[in-house]
């Protein structure tokens, strides 16, 4: 998925920046996640949503890394990217705002 990030970018540098960037926020996922479970059986529906556009985007750009760049594919490709940095980006914000599951007592003590 990285490359069709960095292909997905029309210059150069900004490229390189994006396919860096979308590296970097995989380090800094644990601050991002401010829900109060951390597990994703006990969250709610948005997080669930979130997670999955954002496999959905993350296949398809992996399937789009590996294909001949045409201009369909690198709007797609865009669009993708998008959805990408918006789950990291949103992430605080819909993960505190959501309603979560009582976490079972097995589990916590």
């Amino acid at each position: 998925p990285f490359y069709a990030i960095l292909r997905a970018v029309p210059d150069k540098l900004m490229g390189v920046i994006a396919m860096g960037a979308a590296i970097a926020v995989l380090f800094v996922l644990p601050w991002l996640d401010r829900s109060p479970v951390r597990s994703m059986r006990y969250k709610g529906w948005i997080s669930k949503t979130f997670l999955l556009v954002f496999c959905v985007a993350f296949v398809i750009l992996g399937v789009l890394g590996v294909l001949a760049p045409t201009p369909g594919r690198t709007l797609l490709s865009q669009v993708c990217t998008v959805l990408y940095f918006a789950y990291f980006l949103l992430m605080p914000f819909y993960t505190r705002l959501e309603k979560t599951k009582p976490v079972p007592e097995r589990v916590t003590g």
